[in-house]
């Protein structure tokens, strides 16, 4: 069974910054497409940035020029660099295994990102 395990939430002020971790036990992170989703309260949990298997990376409108997505095989991680960040951006961050949009893997127990001043 796999297992993720997100980390690197916090307290922010807006227009900081965070870089949020995720590994997964019993597979790879690697060799398949990777996402990060976020659900804030009340919300749906929306998917937010996706890596191809080939490195391409796409990104929701909300984000995009703010976060970036990255892998780093030798250590089966995948990362969020989160810049400028904003009030709603507060939410639990989520990474999974995606086909298209869709997760595969069970879901882990996410990290807190809260903005706020």
């Amino acid at each position: 069974q796999v297992q993720v395990v997100e980390s690197g939430g916090g307290l922010v002020q807006p227009g900081g910054s965070l870089r949020l971790s995720c590994t997964a036990s019993g597979s790879s992170t690697s060799i398949y497409a990777m996402g990060w989703y976020r659900q804030a309260p009340g919300k749906q949990r929306e998917l937010v940035a996706r890596i191809s298997r080939g490195g391409t990376t796409n990104y929701a409108d909300s984000v995009k020029g703010r976060f970036t997505i990255s892998r780093d095989g030798a250590t089966n991680t995948v990362y969020l660099q989160m810049n400028s960040l904003k009030p709603e951006d507060t939410a639990v961050y989520y990474c999974n295994r995606v086909i298209l949009q869709a997760p595969i893997w069970p879901w882990g127990q996410g990290t807190q990102v809260t903005v706020s001043s």
